[in-house]
Protein backbone atom coordinates (compact mmCIF):
# COMPACT_ATOMS: atom_id res chain seq x y z
CA UNK A 1 0.00 0.00 0.00
CA UNK A 2 2.80 2.41 0.89
CA UNK A 3 4.61 1.63 -2.38
CA UNK A 4 1.48 2.48 -4.38
CA UNK A 5 1.16 5.72 -2.43
CA UNK A 6 4.78 6.59 -3.19
CA UNK A 7 4.35 5.98 -6.93
CA UNK A 8 1.14 8.01 -6.95
CA UNK A 9 2.93 10.96 -5.33
CA UNK A 10 5.82 10.51 -7.74
CA UNK A 11 3.51 10.69 -10.77
CA UNK A 12 1.90 13.84 -9.41
CA UNK A 13 5.35 15.31 -8.85
CA UNK A 14 6.42 14.30 -12.36
CA UNK A 15 3.44 16.08 -13.91
CA UNK A 16 3.99 19.19 -11.77
CA UNK A 17 7.66 19.08 -12.74
CA UNK A 18 6.71 19.03 -16.43
CA UNK A 19 4.26 21.88 -15.91
CA UNK A 20 6.99 23.92 -14.21
CA UNK A 21 9.42 23.30 -17.09
CA UNK A 22 6.76 24.34 -19.60
CA UNK A 23 5.85 27.46 -17.63
CA UNK A 24 9.51 28.51 -17.42
CA UNK A 25 9.92 27.83 -21.14
CA UNK A 26 6.80 29.83 -22.07
CA UNK A 27 8.19 32.82 -20.15
CA UNK A 28 10.56 33.10 -23.14
CA UNK A 29 13.62 33.82 -21.03
CA UNK A 30 15.30 30.46 -21.54
CA UNK A 31 14.46 27.22 -19.76
CA UNK A 32 15.79 25.09 -16.92
CA UNK A 33 19.40 23.82 -17.34
CA UNK A 34 18.44 20.15 -17.74
CA UNK A 35 15.93 21.09 -20.47
CA UNK A 36 18.20 23.58 -22.24
CA UNK A 37 19.71 21.14 -24.75
CA UNK A 38 16.35 19.56 -25.71
CA UNK A 39 14.83 23.04 -25.97
CA UNK A 40 17.52 24.37 -28.31
CA UNK A 41 17.21 21.25 -30.44
CA UNK A 42 13.41 21.62 -30.56
CA UNK A 43 13.83 25.17 -31.87
CA UNK A 44 15.91 23.95 -34.79
CA UNK A 45 14.50 20.53 -35.70
CA UNK A 46 10.95 19.24 -36.36
CA UNK A 47 10.54 17.47 -33.03
CA UNK A 48 8.87 18.71 -29.86
CA UNK A 49 10.54 19.67 -26.60
CA UNK A 50 9.04 16.55 -25.04
CA UNK A 51 10.36 14.37 -27.85
CA UNK A 52 13.90 15.67 -27.49
CA UNK A 53 13.60 15.39 -23.71
CA UNK A 54 12.88 11.66 -24.10
CA UNK A 55 15.85 11.18 -26.45
CA UNK A 56 18.20 13.15 -24.19
CA UNK A 57 16.99 11.26 -21.12
CA UNK A 58 17.62 7.90 -22.80
CA UNK A 59 21.11 9.12 -23.69
CA UNK A 60 21.77 9.98 -20.04
CA UNK A 61 20.55 6.53 -18.97
CA UNK A 62 22.95 4.91 -21.46
CA UNK A 63 25.77 7.04 -20.03
CA UNK A 64 24.90 5.82 -16.53
CA UNK A 65 25.15 2.20 -17.68
CA UNK A 66 28.54 2.87 -19.29
CA UNK A 67 29.82 4.67 -16.19
CA UNK A 68 28.63 2.15 -13.61
CA UNK A 69 28.82 -1.08 -15.63
CA UNK A 70 27.81 -4.01 -13.44
CA UNK A 71 27.10 -1.62 -10.58
CA UNK A 72 24.18 -0.10 -12.46
CA UNK A 73 21.05 -1.11 -10.49
CA UNK A 74 18.50 -2.93 -12.62
CA UNK A 75 15.67 -1.08 -10.89
CA UNK A 76 17.10 2.13 -12.35
CA UNK A 77 15.82 0.93 -15.73
CA UNK A 78 12.52 2.34 -14.47
CA UNK A 79 14.00 5.64 -15.61
CA UNK A 80 13.13 4.61 -19.17
CA UNK A 81 9.30 4.57 -18.84
CA UNK A 82 9.50 7.55 -16.47
CA UNK A 83 11.49 9.53 -19.06
CA UNK A 84 8.99 8.70 -21.80
CA UNK A 85 6.09 9.73 -19.56
CA UNK A 86 7.89 12.92 -18.57
CA UNK A 87 8.39 13.82 -22.23
CA UNK A 88 4.70 13.34 -22.95
CA UNK A 89 3.81 15.38 -19.86
CA UNK A 90 5.99 18.24 -21.14
CA UNK A 91 4.32 18.21 -24.55
CA UNK A 92 0.88 18.07 -22.94
CA UNK A 93 1.58 20.98 -20.60
CA UNK A 94 3.16 22.97 -23.43
CA UNK A 95 -0.12 22.42 -25.29
CA UNK A 96 -2.10 23.56 -22.24
CA UNK A 97 -0.03 26.74 -22.14
CA UNK A 98 -0.06 27.28 -25.92
CA UNK A 99 -1.92 30.59 -25.61
CA UNK A 100 0.56 31.92 -23.05
CA UNK A 101 2.80 34.48 -24.75
CA UNK A 102 3.86 37.26 -22.35
CA UNK A 103 5.12 40.35 -24.15
CA UNK A 104 6.36 42.67 -21.41
CA UNK A 105 9.58 41.82 -19.57
CA UNK A 106 8.02 42.15 -16.06
CA UNK A 107 5.30 39.69 -17.05
CA UNK A 108 7.90 37.29 -18.40
CA UNK A 109 9.72 37.50 -15.06
CA UNK A 110 6.47 36.73 -13.23
CA UNK A 111 5.89 33.61 -15.34
CA UNK A 112 9.53 32.58 -14.91
CA UNK A 113 9.38 32.86 -11.11
CA UNK A 114 6.01 31.10 -11.04
CA UNK A 115 7.50 28.27 -13.09
CA UNK A 116 10.44 28.00 -10.68
CA UNK A 117 8.04 27.67 -7.73
CA UNK A 118 6.00 25.02 -9.55
CA UNK A 119 9.12 23.11 -10.60
CA UNK A 120 10.56 23.33 -7.09
CA UNK A 121 7.37 21.84 -5.65
CA UNK A 122 7.49 19.05 -8.23
CA UNK A 123 11.08 18.27 -7.28
CA UNK A 124 10.07 18.18 -3.60
CA UNK A 125 7.30 15.66 -4.35
CA UNK A 126 9.66 13.45 -6.35
CA UNK A 127 12.18 13.37 -3.52
CA UNK A 128 9.39 12.77 -1.01
CA UNK A 129 8.14 9.75 -2.97
CA UNK A 130 11.62 8.16 -2.98
CA UNK A 131 10.99 5.68 -5.79
CA UNK A 132 12.77 6.79 -8.99
CA UNK A 133 15.28 9.51 -9.79
CA UNK A 134 15.04 11.34 -13.10
CA UNK A 135 17.96 10.69 -15.50
CA UNK A 136 19.62 14.05 -14.85
CA UNK A 137 20.00 13.44 -11.12
CA UNK A 138 20.79 9.76 -11.67
CA UNK A 139 23.58 10.70 -14.08
CA UNK A 140 25.10 12.97 -11.44
CA UNK A 141 24.73 10.19 -8.87
CA UNK A 142 26.49 7.74 -11.23
CA UNK A 143 29.48 10.07 -11.50
CA UNK A 144 29.44 10.51 -7.72
CA UNK A 145 29.48 6.74 -7.18
CA UNK A 146 32.08 5.97 -9.85
CA UNK A 147 34.63 8.68 -9.07
CA UNK A 148 33.70 9.60 -5.46
CA UNK A 149 33.03 13.23 -6.35
CA UNK A 150 31.01 15.62 -4.20
CA UNK A 151 27.37 15.28 -5.30
CA UNK A 152 26.49 18.97 -4.91
CA UNK A 153 29.53 20.22 -6.83
CA UNK A 154 29.01 17.59 -9.52
CA UNK A 155 25.38 18.72 -9.90
CA UNK A 156 26.49 22.33 -10.36
CA UNK A 157 29.09 21.32 -12.96
CA UNK A 158 26.48 19.20 -14.75
CA UNK A 159 23.96 22.07 -14.89
CA UNK A 160 26.60 24.51 -16.12
CA UNK A 161 27.81 22.07 -18.78
CA UNK A 162 24.23 21.53 -20.01
CA UNK A 163 23.70 25.27 -20.28
CA UNK A 164 27.03 25.91 -22.04
CA UNK A 165 26.44 23.03 -24.47
CA UNK A 166 22.98 24.35 -25.28
CA UNK A 167 24.47 27.79 -25.92
CA UNK A 168 27.13 26.36 -28.23
CA UNK A 169 24.48 24.39 -30.14
CA UNK A 170 22.45 27.56 -30.54
CA UNK A 171 25.42 29.42 -32.01
CA UNK A 172 26.11 26.44 -34.27
CA UNK A 173 22.58 26.30 -35.64
CA UNK A 174 21.51 29.96 -35.85
CA UNK A 175 24.71 31.90 -35.05
CA UNK A 176 23.16 33.57 -32.03
CA UNK A 177 22.13 32.71 -28.48
CA UNK A 178 18.61 31.29 -28.61
CA UNK A 179 16.82 29.25 -25.94
CA UNK A 180 19.42 30.00 -23.26
CA UNK A 181 18.95 33.27 -21.42
CA UNK A 182 18.87 34.80 -17.96
CA UNK A 183 15.88 32.60 -17.09
CA UNK A 184 18.14 29.55 -17.34
CA UNK A 185 20.45 31.01 -14.69
CA UNK A 186 17.54 32.04 -12.48
CA UNK A 187 16.04 28.55 -12.67
CA UNK A 188 19.41 26.98 -11.85
CA UNK A 189 19.75 29.17 -8.75
CA UNK A 190 16.17 29.09 -7.49
CA UNK A 191 14.63 25.66 -8.12
CA UNK A 192 16.82 23.73 -5.69
CA UNK A 193 16.41 26.41 -3.02
CA UNK A 194 12.62 26.40 -3.46
CA UNK A 195 12.50 22.59 -3.26
CA UNK A 196 14.45 22.68 0.01
CA UNK A 197 12.16 25.43 1.29
CA UNK A 198 9.11 23.28 0.57
CA UNK A 199 10.87 20.42 2.38
CA UNK A 200 11.26 22.52 5.52
CA UNK A 201 7.80 24.08 5.43
CA UNK A 202 6.10 20.74 4.74
CA UNK A 203 8.32 18.62 7.00
CA UNK A 204 5.20 17.42 8.82
CA UNK A 205 3.82 15.79 5.65
CA UNK A 206 6.24 12.85 5.34
CA UNK A 207 5.56 11.35 8.82
CA UNK A 208 1.84 11.52 8.05
CA UNK A 209 2.12 9.87 4.64
CA UNK A 210 4.88 7.39 5.50
CA UNK A 211 4.89 6.90 9.28
CA UNK A 212 7.16 3.83 9.15
CA UNK A 213 9.99 5.34 7.13
CA UNK A 214 12.81 7.77 7.80
CA UNK A 215 12.86 11.31 6.49
CA UNK A 216 13.78 10.97 2.83
CA UNK A 217 13.49 14.68 2.19
CA UNK A 218 16.08 15.43 4.84
CA UNK A 219 18.33 12.64 3.58
CA UNK A 220 18.37 14.29 0.14
CA UNK A 221 19.13 17.74 1.46
CA UNK A 222 15.52 18.94 1.17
Amino acid sequence: MEKCKRYFIFLIGLFINAFGVSLITKADLGTSPISSIPYVLSLNFPLTLGGFTIIFSLFLILCQILILGKRFPLEDLLQIPVSILFGYFIDFTMWLLASLAPQSYPLKICYLLSGCVVLGFGVYLEVLSNVVMLPGESFVRAIHIRWKTDFGITKIIFDVSMTVTAGLLSFLFVHRLEGVREGTVVAALLVGFIARLFGRILSFVEPILFPHSGSQANNNGI
